[in-house]
């Protein structure tokens, strides 16, 4: 019994003691952390804001959104928010980092282009709440309301990618976003198509890399592995075929897929606008790289292999429109494509009878072997001399039959000009000898400033093969018949106000308003709506109208023209749209007053029927008196006058009635 009672003892106090413990330990426990509906209570409320940086920000959670959320539907509100331990909390939680759950996603992040706009303080890159939406709401991937399911990935991008003042900051162009919405793709992910590729199928999505990295998916040696994610069988042809292999050996000027089918605008073949289309491969996209000479330069690669394209059959048909004329793709292939020495090309000696058999249905080796490039280097063989020699033959000809022809016909045209002109009786002296050097000084450099003036404008034109200079020989042209046209207009100037002649013309010349009468009339006459012809002075309404559109286009075309000739000394003392202005207004006075001349002068001197084949004044200065009283009746100053006396007055150059137009 003593024993016992000398183990109770102990034991009751240990119990004692064990028991005081664990009341003393759990009346120092914390009070347990706010639940989500405690924390709804306050952040439901649309009107609870906050004051950062001094922009007002809401803290209302929408709890039905909440609920409904990836976060929402695992968490509670402290498993992210670990400082606040009462719902009533005084302080504002710390920001919550998203790499304490998602390190490796945070750390891809980091390492990319927008990861280190971010470092360098580029307020306007992208962060996770700007793809991923408020972790409040976030929804996963496969969910279609989820701001980074597939179909809703280019709006998501596109929300900064799209904004010029964003895009602006970090060096990059806007335009992508309005390219891919028209591209093939951006069509079909419109459309519903799940596997149509969107922004991050080629960009990826953390680790997205400058397209200068070479670790990045769309740098230049990775894009074919890129697009073959979705493209794999083609890709594996192309791998194989005389692009892909120099691209696996590192060789920049090999094209790549977005060379060829374009980067964001990729469009389908059978777009007109796509640079694979039929109309296109040739003179586009082949012609990028095939038509230079820097392939022959560094790879000994023939060259012009577009423009002897375009200059056969196949090439002007394709140019006419042809949907089914061979092209570039059509004997080459398009992604397996070999040199012609490999057996598995398409244009190898053994397979050509088969690639031309596509279109020409029967074909032998024998007529696969003619050229296709028609106006490539001339080789040795027989065929290419005899071509050679052909075409030489044949210009030759050309040259010696045709300008034999004119010439025979000149020497024809020429004597029957003399006798009929001879039979036409009494003359008038219409255009005085200066006055014929001006004109025809007039006429020399106008034409010469605009073939030269319209070559730059229209490169590659007919005129500008014509001229066949270089650059500034052209330039030097330009310049010089503008002096001669300026120079003989002042000298015009003076002649109006110096001499008798010019006065008379001066006043001869300005209108009234019995010219505006004169042309309703002379148009109502030609219309059949009057019987009475009408007459005029010594110029008629349409003369005058084009000396006066002569008067001012020279004053344009001269002040314009100095301004661009002088551009430095213009450009340095006014704005510099003055400029832009002045070749504006240079190029379209030009082009209205070679209009005016081919229509409205040209029809005075050669085509008017009265004056077949063409009216002489402008050579001889003689106009028919006949002719004279048909068209200026009321001109009283004329005085008709003897071959021989005519002869004479001609040689001493009168100051009789005379003309600036060939009237």
């Amino acid at each position: 019994m003593h024993t016992l009672r000398n183990l109770f003892a102990p034991g009751v106090a240990l119990t004692l003691v064990l028991t005081a413990s664990s009341l003393i330990a759990a009346s120092k426990k914390q009070a347990p952390k706010p639940t989500v509906d405690e924390c709804l209570a306050c952040h439901s409320d649309a009107g609870l804001t906050h004051d950062v940086n001094g922009k007002t920000v809401s803290l209302q959670v929408d709890p039905q959104k909440f609920k409904d959320s990836m976060h929402g539907s695992m968490y509670t509100c402290v498993d992210c928010h670990t400082d606040v331990t009462s719902a009533a909390h005084e302080t504002a939680p710390k920001k919550i980092s998203c790499a304490t759950c998602h390190a490796d996603q945070q750390a891809a992040y980091d390492r990319s282009f927008h990861g280190k706009a971010v470092q360098a303080g580029n307020q306007k890159a992208a962060t996770c709440i700007d793809c991923h939406g408020s972790p409040h709401d976030l929804l996963p991937a496969a969910d279609a309301n989820s701001k980074v399911h597939h179909k809703n990935i280019p709006a998501t991008c596109g929300a900064c990618h799209s904004q010029k003042f964003v895009m602006e900051d970090g060096g990059q162009s806007a335009q992508m976003v309005a390219s891919y919405q028209q591209s093939v793709h951006g069509n079909a992910v419109a459309a519903g198509s799940e596997k149509a590729a969107v922004c991050t199928d080629c960009h990826g999505s953390h680790e997205i890399l400058d397209a200068k990295d070479s670790k990045s998916s769309i740098f230049k040696f990775n894009v074919p592995l890129t697009c073959g994610k979705c493209h794999n069988t083609i890709s594996a042809e192309f791998q194989q075929s005389i692009h892909g292999q120099a691209v696996s050996k590192g060789n920049w000027q090999a094209p790549v897929c977005t060379d060829c089918h374009g980067i964001h605008s990729i469009k389908a073949k059978s777009d007109p606008n796509s640079p694979v289309s039929a109309q296109n491969v040739a003179q586009l996209t082949c012609a990028r790289c095939h038509e230079g000479v820097r392939l022959t330069q560094e790879f000994g690669i023939q060259g012009r292999r577009a423009s002897t394209y375009l200059a056969s059959y196949h090439g002007l048909a394709s140019r006419m429109g042809s949907q089914v004329v061979a092209n570039c793709a059509s004997c080459h292939g398009t992604h397996s494509i070999f040199p012609s020495t490999d057996p598995r090309s398409t244009i190898h000696p053994s397979r050509l009878a088969q690639t031309c058999g596509q279109c020409h249905p029967g074909v032998t080796e024998k007529f696969a072997a003619s050229k296709v490039h028609v106006d490539a280097p001339l080789s040795a063989d027989v065929g290419s001399k005899a071509v050679r020699w052909i075409r030489r033959f044949y210009l030759s000809m050309i040259f010696a039959v045709i300008g034999g022809m004119l010439l025979h016909n000149l020497i024809i045209w020429r004597s029957k000009v003399i006798a009929r002109r001879k039979l036409q009786g009494n003359f008038v002296n219409r255009m005085p000898l200066r006055f014929r050097w001006q004109h025809l000084t007039l006429l020399l450099s106008f034409f010469t400033l605009v073939l030269t003036g319209f070559a730059l404008k229209f490169p590659g034109s007919w005129f500008e093969q014509m001229l066949g200079m270089s650059e500034h020989l052209r330039q030097l042209l330009h310049r010089i018949a503008a002096v001669v046209l300026i120079a003989v207009s002042i000298y015009h100037i003076f002649d109006l106000i110096f001499t008798r002649q010019g006065r008379k013309l001066a006043r001869d010349m300005f209108p009234t308003l019995d010219d505006v009468r004169a042309a309703w009339q002379n148009v109502a006459y030609y219309l059949g709506l009057t019987s009475t012809k009408p007459e005029f002075p010594r110029f008629n309404y349409a003369e005058k109208a084009e000396y006066w559109a002569l008067v001012w286009g020279m004053i344009v075309m001269a002040v314009t023209g100095v301004m661009l000739w002088a551009k430095v000394l213009v450009g340095n003392h006014m704005a510099r749209w003055w400029l832009d202005v002045a070749t504006a207004i240079h190029f379209y006075e030009a082009v209205l007053a070679t209009l005016a001349i081919v229509v409205w002068h040209f029809y005075q001197v050669f085509f008017d029927p009265d004056v077949y084949p063409m009216n002489w004044a402008w050579w001889d200065g003689k106009m028919t008196l006949h002719h004279y009283r048909e068209e200026h009746g009321l001109d009283t100053t004329a005085v008709p006058e003897s071959d021989e006396q005519l002869l004479k007055e001609t040689e001493a150059e009168p100051e009789t009635a005379e003309v600036k137009h060939g009237h």
